[in-house]
């Protein structure tokens, strides 16, 4: 799903994988607690956070009802 949702948001959106497991630090720092976790970041800020599975439509979805319109 994450692979198939980041092709459709590309060059518009950016989607990055954290494993979570290997990189504990960024996770602590951005306070992942469940996984799989989706964190929305605007201009270096985090403006939405949604944890559970979701298909690659859900993503898609989920992303663009959060993204500021009229924004790169």
């Amino acid at each position: 799903a994450y692979e198939a949702a980041a092709k459709a948001l590309e060059p518009r959106i950016r989607l990055v994988k954290l494993n979570s497991d290997k990189e504990q630090a960024i996770a602590a720092r951005l306070g992942i607690r469940g996984i799989p976790t989706v964190i929305l970041f605007h201009r270096q800020r985090e403006i939405a956070r949604v944890s559970g599975a979701m298909s690659a439509g859900q993503i898609v979805n989920w992303v663009r009802g959060h993204v500021p319109t009229g924004t790169s």
